[in-house]
């Protein structure tokens, strides 16, 4: 996820309330504000006394000249890079997120956070916001977290669906409201997995749960933000998850509770590119899968042929890292 940082120097208590009700990941302030903002709610601050310092976790470098884009390339990659951009932006820029991560750019605006967030595709990893004006302050957060980082899916078929008998299976209520079509990737194997439909469909057995995903048994893989892995076990309230939708649209989001509850389970298998994808789901109506146009596939009317969204990937995991390895899960 992108980083979004607003300045308030001097400080202005309601540009420091706009950053931390918009969901900004930081304020940059003088030295002695820290304390100020924190007064104001739980929010990181960059600062010589913040929990992000210059010279030790940030390099504030300002960029007139090709010599102070190269200065900027030669920091070391430990630290982020925050640049100041005076007579020319987008170019170096480029440059430096080809030439190295952890690229944060000044802006005035939500129009220029936006470009400079989707700069040579990829964009620098995060903004930081000069404005006096709060408004300004929520419209970039917003922009920002509108561009959405997407995610390969493709189209397996069903080969297999057998009733295994009782299990242990996990619903992820997350603090996000989902549209029908999202959901959350999970599979058996960490390179191969299922996008698992939220509970956001009229039904006529339960309420709709927009926040809901019932994801599948304890042992399975959720992909998470970053590419990493967790077991659907080891999610807990405040755990952040990846929300995924057909199109391969992904928006991060925290758990607010888990529920691991007995019930009957199934095993789906699916096949694609040669590649079987296998996971084992709550037997129920409400549990549903993804097909290619975004429609929801009950599992209790789930049948051998139908079409549905899985996502491949290549390597093992350490930790639910992914690692260059080979490695085999059956």
């Amino acid at each position: 996820m992108k980083l979004v940082w607003v300045q308030s120097i001097p400080f202005r208590k309601e540009v420091v309330i706009a950053a931390l009700e918009s969901g900004a990941d930081a304020v940059l302030v003088e030295g002695g504000m820290s304390e100020k903002v924190k007064e104001l709610g739980m929010m990181k601050t960059i600062a010589p006394d913040g929990d992000l310092q210059p010279g030790r976790d940030v390099e504030i470098v300002d960029v007139n000249t090709k010599e102070d884009e190269e200065a900027a390339a030669r920091v070391p990659i430990e630290r982020l890079v925050l640049l100041r951009m005076k007579n020319w932006k987008v170019i170096p820029v480029e440059n430096l997120i080809a030439a190295r991560g952890g690229v944060v750019v000044e802006v005035t605006d939500a129009v220029e956070a936006k470009t400079m967030a989707q700069v040579l595709e990829k964009g620098a990893d995060g903004v930081l916001l000069v404005s006096d004006d709060p408004s300004e302050v929520r419209k970039t957060v917003g922009a920002v977290r509108d561009l959405s980082e997407k995610i390969g899916l493709v189209t397996a078929r069903i080969t297999e669906i057998t009733p295994l008998g009782m299990g242990d299976r996990v619903c992820v209520d997350t603090c996000s409201m989902m549209e029908p079509g999202e959901g959350m990737l999970i599979g058996n194997a960490a390179s191969a997995f299922l996008l698992i439909h939220s509970e956001s469909i009229e039904n006529p057995y339960v309420e709709a749960r927009p926040f809901r995903v019932n994801a599948g048994a304890v042992h399975a893989y959720a992909l998470g933000p970053g590419g990493r892995t967790n077991y659907l076990s080891e999610l807990k309230a405040g755990s952040p998850v990846l929300l995924v939708d057909h199109r391969g649209r992904t928006r991060p989001a925290h758990v607010g509770r888990c529920k691991t509850e007995r019930r009957p389970m199934v095993l789906v298998r699916a096949e694609v590119e040669g590649t079987t994808v296998a996971l084992v789901l709550q037997n129920a109506e409400t549990i549903r899968l993804v097909r290619p146009d975004g429609s929801a596939l009950s599992v209790a009317a789930m049948k051998v042929g139908d079409e549905v969204l899985a996502h491949l990937e290549e390597g093992g995991r350490h930790f639910g890292i992914k690692v260059e390895e080979t490695l085999r899960e059956r």
